[in-house]
């Protein structure tokens, strides 16, 4: 009879090797459960701008024939809400609000950085005013003051960032187009288009 070298390991290894093997499993029990919530429930979506309303708040305006000039300044209210449906906060970064004028830029208010809670919402008021010197420098403006119709145009962007386990930009944007009635001295019809980039 010979003896066979036993090829166990020695007792006491054996419980060292299964708390590793229950350490690693848990580990990987975790990290997995961990990218199914970022997959499903945390997975970050797209914040919501909304133009709720837009008024005239101020509209002063008149032609001098015999000096070929326009006097014009308007002032427009704008109602914004930006809607997080995230289960985290949204950060958004300082941003400003435009006020167009076929393509040109006329008038904007600074949008100062603030973070919107998990699921909630914030309401943004701004008040947009024309810088006269931009918009008269235009040749077109004339023609649309003759005709008694001025088409603006509001620009919304609004970057930032949703945080879950790595960050997330994001950038919602909304644009409104205008028609302000100068006989009427009253806006007219306001069409709105919204996007969010992730």
């Amino acid at each position: 009879m010979t003896n066979s070298p036993d090829l166990r390991p020695p007792p006491k290894k054996r419980p060292l090797c299964l708390c590793l093997g229950v350490a690693v499993a848990v580990i990987i029990g975790v990290g997995l459960l961990l990218l199914i919530l970022a997959l499903t429930v945390f997975k970050p979506k797209r914040p919501i701008t909304t133009v709720n309303d837009i008024s005239l708040a101020d509209l002063d305006f008149s032609v001098d024939i015999a000096k070929l000039r326009v006097f014009f300044n308007v002032s427009l209210d704008a109602a914004v809400t930006v809607k997080n449906p995230n289960r985290v906060g949204f950060q958004y970064s300082d941003s400003i609000a435009f006020l167009r004028y076929r393509g040109n830029d006329v008038g904007q208010v600074p949008i100062p950085a603030g973070e919107i809670g998990a699921r909630d919402t914030r309401n943004l008021n701004l008040t947009l005013t024309v810088m006269a010197d931009r918009l008269l420098s235009d040749s077109n403006f004339y023609s649309d003051v003759i005709s008694g119709v001025v088409y603006l145009q509001t620009l919304i962007r609004l970057p930032g960032k949703v945080r879950v386990l790595f960050s997330v930009h994001v950038v919602s944007v909304a644009t409104c187009d205008l028609e302000i009635h100068l006989s009427t001295r009253s806006l007219v019809n306001q069409t709105c288009h919204y996007k969010t980039k992730l």
